[in-house]
């Protein structure tokens, strides 16, 4: 089995075990549930495998520093990583971006992307995009 484990990403052990986590998660259940089961499924498999994490933390959005709503990002994984769930038949570029803003918008550094609705468990690590004036970020690509 490949490696989920790479020494030159930050966190990259613990992003390992979440997507182990999410994998069990996967291999138990399959694909074809809503969304809400996975969640409900993983937090329990997070906890059998000691990681701590918050389910669907409402945190506030702000512009400029006004505040403009709300949003439940699916969890925080031991303070250091953003996990949004989908469970869709295919991950797509909205869903990647999605992701990102959520980085962005709640100034945290890492996060991973996992779909349940594939056959097979999707995954992406998704990284705060680099400011436009240091080049462009790992997510984006290039002309």
């Amino acid at each position: 089995m490949k490696t989920m484990i790479n020494d030159k990403y930050e966190h990259s052990a613990l992003t390992g075990k979440i997507i182990k986590a999410a994998m069990e998660v996967h291999n138990h259940l399959g694909n074809g549930f809503q969304e809400v089961i996975y969640q409900r499924a993983l937090s329990i498999e997070l906890n059998m495998q000691g990681l701590a994490h918050e389910r669907e933390k409402e945190m506030d959005l702000s512009y400029k520093g006004f505040p403009i709503g709300k949003r439940r990002v699916d969890f925080f994984v031991e303070e250091k990583i953003m996990l949004e769930i989908k469970a869709v038949k295919e991950l797509e570029v909205v869903h990647l971006a999605q992701a990102i803003n959520y980085l962005e918008a709640y100034g945290m550094q890492i996060g991973l992307l996992i779909n349940f609705g594939s056959t097979s468990l999707q995954f992406k690590r998704v990284m705060k995009p680099r400011p436009k004036n240091q080049g462009s970020s790992p997510n984006q690509k290039q002309s």
